[in-house]
């Protein structure tokens, strides 16, 4: 076994993602990161990222992993097994971790190898999330109608991806809201004359597409606006011939309840594990 790090996204992509294909719903986040990063779409950044596949003793890779600058590492399916060694291939190229996320496995091996590496401990569990995908869509309706994203909508955008996701709003900004106009990837759904709630979808990467982040502001809530946005995106998806899936966090049972309506179903749990000082 051997293990491969690199700064290039480009030569990371030609390298892993033909493991990465086979299973492109397992492997939405990293492969979506990552395309993005090659095409030249994702902000500028004061670091680089820092990019490892693992390959075994016939050269193929048998897994890969990711760390963006701000962010922990991701690991992502990475089969437990490999991730010591991963750990080491960190360990060399940055002198410190916030942290690791993707399947507690992968995560427990990787802290365990690093607090080891470093000295340090690794700290509690700060979040956990569901990989879901869909077969058959079971629709949701709600009072309304869905629009596409218009021009006069991009301030709205901003201000909403800020409310509802604050850790992502380096990467969910102006650029971002920007780019979902111009790709027709962010909708609105529109009820009793005000727009009430949001949600996008990423553009297919191998048969796979991606369906968030979606928001509805508190003062709109209850009202079955983002199952029913949920629903219509989905269907797009669908009727296009990919694959939609989603991530929820297992902290909202509400959202949980919504997507299982929708007929989404689990494929993989992931948790963050945050490093101690």
């Amino acid at each position: 076994m051997s293990v491969r790090l690199t700064t290039d996204p480009k030569a990371f992509q030609a390298t892993a993602f033909p493991f990465l294909e086979q299973d492109p719903v397992l492997h939405t986040l990293i492969m979506s990161n990552v395309s993005d990063r090659a095409a030249g779409r994702y902000p500028d950044e004061t670091e680089p990222s820092y990019f490892v596949s693992v390959h075994d003793s016939a050269g193929a890779v048998t897994g890969v992993a990711m760390r963006t600058p701000g962010r922990p590492v991701y690991v992502g399916a990475l089969r437990a097994e490999l991730a010591a060694e991963v750990a080491d291939a960190y360990a060399e190229a940055l002198p410190a971790l916030s942290g690791v996320s993707g399947d507690r496995a992968a995560v427990y091996a990787f802290g365990d190898r690093w607090s080891e590496l470093r000295g340090t401990t690794a700290g509690a569990e700060s979040k956990g999330t569901r990989l879901h995908r869909l077969d058959v869509l079971t629709p949701l309706k709600a009072d309304g109608e869905l629009r596409l994203m218009r021009p006069d909508d991009i301030p709205l955008a901003v201000t909403w991806v800020a409310d509802g996701f604050p850790a992502e709003v380096a990467f969910l900004g102006e650029s971002w809201a920007k780019r979902q106009l111009e790709q027709g990837t962010l909708w609105f759904w529109d009820a009793n004359g005000q727009t009430v709630s949001m949600g996008g979808y990423r553009l297919p990467l191998h048969g796979a597409s991606r369906v968030g982040p979606i928001y509805t502001p508190p003062e709109h809530r209850r009202h079955g606006y983002a199952g029913a946005l949920t629903s219509n995106l989905t269907a797009r998806v669908l009727a296009a011939g990919n694959k939609p899936c989603l991530y929820t966090d297992l902290a909202n049972p509400t959202s949980n309840k919504i997507y299982a309506q929708l007929g989404y179903v689990p494929v993989a749990d992931f948790i963050d594990l945050v490093f101690a000082a």
